[in-house]
């Protein structure tokens, strides 16, 4: 489009018309916000503060006043459905539809503009906008053109080192030298230039380039940037936190004009780091628009006082924000019910109370749509979900599949079935050539033929075909591997606990190797899953059995619209509302991840604490942070520091259910019956039942405070010599209460409970 076609496009607006109607239901916060529509605002707007209301009043009064036509006006969202929701309320609320208006997501919008002056960039305005698949794809092609081995490289990583240098607004030659990473032995900038000129090409873009290309347009045509500022009037941004830099560097860009931006968002809620959200941009808006009106949406509409007083002192911890303190205003004074924090001996325990919780408030009429168990990773989900469907309570998991459904749990599962039995085919095609074995659709057609003519199973078909000259050699070589390996672990299942097996299974078929390989964000999450699921079968005697187990576990049905349990992650909680919040895993490592903090440091650790804060902030009148004083990791007891979190909310809003880890008031008889349902671990008979032993006579003893068998005989100093059952021998070097500081002589430095050593 010509400069003139735009300029003829953007009729002056007529006179301003009363607006009053629109402010009438607005608390003075929030009609600041609306009526502060000329120059650059910043709106920090609290969870449950009404921003949704507000967002689509200004917009609408922008409208009413005749401040500027539709066409004039440029509203971003992160979601198609915010745009469409956010469309029909201003429709409503001016009483005629808002076309015209330029209402979308960035990529929505880039493509829109990169439509319009295509030819520009080096595309045609018919361009093709790759999807994922065939992203990766032409990502392999253009691997295989360069002569890298795709199995060490794999394009899935490449594609991922790509987009996070797009969204940081990279191409190819302002890719830092700091940033090139070893990738095909330094050699991604120039695979990503390679990409980059295919996609031309094929006159194609991906999602990265929607913006990516924006930014080239607008630096190189510096035309058509004055166009498009002159355009927009108005300019509004939903979700701002959670920017990332390409994104911010067009909307600076374009903002520059008539200088109405209005951004909303909360930088206590960023909680998107790990894919390229950057908090500073918000941060940074009163450098980026000097003399900025900043408006402060503080009154909560959604939680009682005491969770939004517990909420606001977690949160007051972090270093890096701008500052609010969120508050409400109950018509009859009630702050509600205190932020009830309960430990538990392990996570049995914990998602066995968290289900006797769930039938107490259903007893009492509570909705299950109206609960929500919010954990830090997908893989805390399986014991949740399992003792939900023990006690016949129907739950939903939003945001990502069920534990037995994933991808990598089933992967994992057709190995055990396959090695139970060697006819099932559908678990024999699932993981044949998964990882990787060269073992292309061309060699499987061969064999699935040479099955069905024979009237045979894959697996006895493949003990024939490797005998015989049709497949290639190293075909033949690669599936008599993986039979052999299958006759092998079989084998060892008549003898093996099944999650010893499970370890030997994924590890020599070098599944779990694919996963530490892969650098895409969901790898990590994947690898935890595949851990859990170890643990998971450590409580059965036989691999039958679990099977059997799990067979039973998927085949539990509910219908869309039936009351279930919501249960998440808590970064899949994020906008969500739930009268009774349940939040588990509060330990030092779980939550805060330690992952997050060995990569972040510091501001992984702020990231952490605003997703505490999001995890809070989602129950309106009911939040239960639970920990657990011990954890099974690979089939080992781990004795577990209380998150650093609990300790920093404030105990004016807070109950305390417990001392040490359980709760007090815990009889010995249920100690024995808890330990009595535990199995030995890892082939070994585990010491729980002596752990319980103690912890019953100290009940006896008139105690509060657990402390296993021959340990916490003292009190250490900075200085003693210390020993603990799992790390051994070591020197106490600081002392934060009951948590040490010790550097063992050979697990090196570690973070443990006095309760844990003893003096020697």
């Amino acid at each position: 489009m010509s400069q003139t076609e735009i300029a003829t496009s953007t009729p002056t607006p007529a006179a301003p018309a009363p607006a009053d109607h629109l402010l009438a239901h607005l608390n003075e916060a929030q009609r600041q916000a609306v009526e502060a529509a000329d120059g650059p605002v910043l709106v920090l707007a609290g969870a449950g503060t009404g921003k949704t209301r507000v967002l689509t009043v200004r917009l609408a009064y922008i409208l009413q006043t005749r401040r500027a036509m539709p066409g004039q006006i440029l509203a971003v969202t992160f979601t198609n459905k915010a745009a469409r929701e956010m469309a029909g309320r201003i429709a409503g609320l001016i009483g005629r539809p808002t076309d015209g208006m330029w209402l979308g997501t960035f990529h929505a919008i880039g493509a829109r503009i990169l439509r319009r002056h295509a030819e520009l960039v080096g595309l045609k305005s018919n361009f093709t906008i790759l999807d994922t698949d065939d992203q990766l794809r032409l990502i392999k092609q253009v691997i295989e053109a360069a002569r890298i081995d795709e199995k060490r490289w794999p394009g899935r990583v490449l594609a991922a080192i790509i987009s996070r240098w797009k969204d940081k607004g990279w191409t190819p030659e302002k890719v830092p030298a700091e940033d090139v990473g070893d990738f095909a032995h330094g050699k991604a900038v120039e695979l990503y230039k390679d990409y980059q000129d295919r996609l031309t090409a094929l006159n194609a873009a991906d999602f990265g380039d929607l913006l990516l290309l924006c930014l080239k347009l607008f630096t190189e045509h510096e035309d058509v940037l004055a166009d498009y500022q002159r355009r927009f009037r108005y300019i509004l941004v939903d979700e701002y936190q959670d920017t990332n830099v390409s994104q911010y560097l067009w909307l600076r860009l374009l903002a520059q004009g008539e200088r109405n931006i209005c951004c909303v968002g909360d930088d206590d809620q960023s909680i998107y780091g790990w894919r390229g959200a950057e908090v500073g941009n918000i941060l940074r808006f009163e450098d980026d628009f000097p003399g900025a009106t900043v408006v402060r949406l503080e009154r909560n509409y959604r939680s009682t006082a005491h969770i939004l007083g517990a909420a606001s002192g977690l949160i007051a911890h972090n270093q890096d924000r701008l500052g609010k303190t969120l508050f409400t205003e109950p018509p009859d004074g009630d702050q509600g019910e205190p932020v009830h924090v309960q430990g538990v001996w392990d996570e049995a325990e914990e998602a066995r109370t968290v289900g006797e919780k769930i039938e107490e408030l259903q007893r009492q009429d509570h909705l299950l749509n109206h609960m929500a168990i919010l954990v830090r990773a997908g893989y805390q989900t399986r014991a949740f979900e399992e003792r939900l469907i023990t006690i016949g309570v129907p739950y939903r998991v939003i945001g990502g599949l069920r534990f037995y459904e994933r991808q990598e749990i089933r992967d994992a599962i057709a190995y055990f079935r396959l090695l139970n039995q060697p006819d099932d085919d559908l678990a024999f095609q699932r993981v044949v050539n998964t990882p990787k074995r060269g073992l292309g659709d061309k060699s499987l057609q061969t064999l699935y033929a040479v099955a069905r003519s024979r009237g045979q199973s894959l697996l006895t078909a493949s003990q024939m075909i490797v005998e015989t000259d049709e497949l290639p050699p190293q075909r033949r070589s690669s599936l008599r591997g993986f039979i052999e390996d299958l006759a092998r672990w079989r084998a060892q299942s008549t003898t093996m606990p099944p999650s010893e097996l499970a370890e030997v299974v994924l590890d020599e078929s070098g599944y779990t190797m694919m996963w530490m390989q892969d650098k895409s964000v969901q790898a990590p999450g994947r690898l935890e899953n595949l851990k859990e699921l170890v643990r998971a079968m450590a409580e059965f005697e036989t691999l039958a059995d679990f099977l059997d187990h799990v067979s039973l576990v998927m085949d539990v049905e509910t219908g869309p619209d039936e009351d279930m349990v919501n249960v998440m992650t808590l970064h899949s909680a994020k906008g969500l509302e739930f009268e009774t919040v349940f939040l588990p895993g509060w330990e030092e490592g779980v939550f805060p991840n330690q992952m997050a903090i060995d990569e972040n440091g510091y501001a992984g650790l702020e990231e952490e604490r605003r997703l505490a804060y999001v995890g809070i902030t989602r129950a309106k009148t009911r939040a239960i942070i639970l920990y657990a004083g011990n954890r099974t990791v690979h089939g080992q007891w781990q004795n577990n520091i209380p998150s650093r979190f609990i300790d920093e909310l404030p105990t004016d809003h807070i109950d305390r259910g417990d001392h040490a880890g359980y709760d007090i008031e815990q009889d010995e008889e249920s100690l024995w019956e808890s330990a009595m349902r535990r199995p030995s671990f890892g082939g070994r008979q585990s010491n729980y039942y002596r752990v319980v032993e103690a912890r019953a006579k100290r009940f006896d003893d008139g105690s509060e405070v657990y402390v296993p068998v021959g340990q916490g005989r003292g009190v250490p100093a900075i200085g003693t010599r210390v020993f603990h059952q799992k790390f051994g021998y070591g020197e106490v070097q600081a002392i934060d209460g009951n948590k040490l500081d010790i550097a063992f002589d050979k697990a090196g430095d570690k973070k443990v409970m006095a309760e844990f050593v003893e003096p020697v």
